[in-house]
């Protein structure tokens, strides 16, 4: 218990928001004052009780965050995923301490630096130098603490051309590039970050992720809330995901986000297009069908890791000597090409015409090749000198499961797209110890 920094029992987040009624009948001037006089009412009512005044006719209760538990430890850096409204950054607000929950209770041990949205906790007026100060006094430090980390912060932020300019005249990209640099090198006990860092370009991200990352190996929480399912994965040793305010899944990250991919995800191990007429192509060929064929030649979409298997394409010649060719290209579900290949080898067939009919062509796959994981497969069809002829995308889903042992002993989590099985050797050097150089050696 001493390890855990924040604890949420039975966390929920009512808002109250209003509607407004149709204009699109007709409504007489009595019912329009007596309308206003309801409003009128309830707004006065909802004042001397302490509630929140909302603008409409009629209100509605929603729930941003409904019985919401879990335990977060010190070091962990944890992503926070789920769909747009599914209660992400509410659930960062009430750990902020920006807004009180409706129900339940949260507890947290440490400092917490916010970083929510652009210039969370600026002052506008005040410059960067006045500002790293200001959020420094926020979080407990000293004057001299903040001095120390000063021009580290400053660095990090790349903006000591304009320290001394107010904040308002910053771009976001500044904005965000100093608010982070402060949040970051501040040192509290509790980091929590936003999608702000998506307003950063390229190079100010892949940093900002590498600082999070020393965060967390300096035994200091991360918060991490992000789209960005790839810089999940790299920062992130555990994901919580949300769904219409609540826990859907709580875990490893690679299984985590798995299932987040796979809401509203329905299995397609096939594609067929019976009607040439409707099929995708043109007056050269068109489309048949794509699947994905086990070792024993049946039509699956779960295959072993220790397996091999066939994407199997097949299509119409339309036009008499024409000479055809096939791609089949793998994205993971994060949309990374793994690879891609191309009918050439099959000597056959390449640069040849071939007779107008129906054709079957088959990319074999090793076994041992991809990691576990989900993954698409996109086809193109193209003729004479490479001209396309149509591109299918996700034309069929594929899952990698392990299988056969291929893990041996180790049970964590793999890195990587690919997992190959390749050649090691390990060779026994001397048998004399390293004392002399000072190195550990165990009687």
């Amino acid at each position: 218990m001493a390890d855990i920094v924040i604890q949420a029992e039975s966390l929920g987040k009512k808002y109250t928001i209003g509607h407004q009624a149709g204009n699109g009948s007709y409504v007489a001037l009595r019912d329009v004052m007596m309308q206003n006089a309801r409003c009128l009412w309830r707004k006065t009512r909802d004042l001397l009780r302490g509630k929140p005044i909302v603008q409409g006719d009629t209100t509605e209760e929603v729930w941003a965050l409904k019985d919401l538990s879990f335990e977060i430890r010190r070091g962990e850096a944890v992503g926070i995923i789920g769909r747009n409204g599914a209660g992400k950054s509410t659930l960062l607000k009430v750990l902020s301490r920006i807004t009180e929950p409706s129900a339940g209770r949260v507890t947290i041990k440490g400092r917490v630096a916010s970083l929510l949205e652009v210039g969370t906790g600026f002052h506008p007026e005040l410059t960067g130098r006045e500002n790293i100060y200001l959020n420094g006094a926020i979080l407990g430090m000293t004057r001299r603490e903040i001095k120390s980390k000063f021009d580290e912060i400053v660095a990090f932020a790349e903006v000591e051309r304009f320290l001394d300019t107010p904040v308002k005249r910053y771009s976001s990209g500044m904005y965000v590039r100093l608010a982070f640099a402060v949040a970051a090198h501040l040192e509290p006990e509790i980091m929590v970050v936003d999608e702000v860092l998506a307003v950063g370009d390229a190079a100010f991200q892949k940093k900002c992720l590498g600082k999070m990352g020393q965060v967390a190996q300096k035994g200091r929480t991360v918060l991490f809330v992000s789209h960005n399912l790839v810089a999940v994965r790299n920062l992130c040793s555990r994901v919580i995901l949300l769904q219409g305010g609540e826990l859907a899944e709580d875990g490893l990250t690679t299984h985590v986000i798995d299932k987040y991919l796979d809401l509203g995800r329905e299995d397609k191990f096939e594609s067929v297009w019976d009607d040439p007429a409707h099929a995708p192509g043109n007056h050269v060929c068109r489309l048949h069908s794509v699947c994905v064929r086990d070792e024993s030649g049946m039509k699956a979409n779960v295959i072993g890791s220790d397996q091999d298997f066939d994407i199997e394409i097949e299509y119409w010649n339309l036009r008499p000597n024409a000479k055809l060719g096939s791609t089949v290209v793998i994205f993971n579900q994060e949309g990374t090409c793994i690879f891609s290949s191309i009918s050439n080898h099959d000597a056959h067939w390449h640069s040849k015409p071939r007779p107008a009919g129906l054709f079957r062509g088959a990319c074999h796959v090793p076994r041992r090749l991809l990691n576990e994981g989900r993954y698409n497969i996109t086809v193109i069809l193209f003729s004479d000198n490479y001209s396309g002829v149509c591109r299918v995308d996700e034309c069929v889903e594929l899952e990698i499961s392990d299988t056969g042992g291929v893990r041996g002993d180790f049970l964590g989590e793999v890195l990587g797209v690919v997992r190959p099985m390749l050649e090691w050797t390990v060779q026994y050097l001397t048998s004399e110890t390293d004392s002399s150089r000072g190195l550990p050696h165990e009687h």
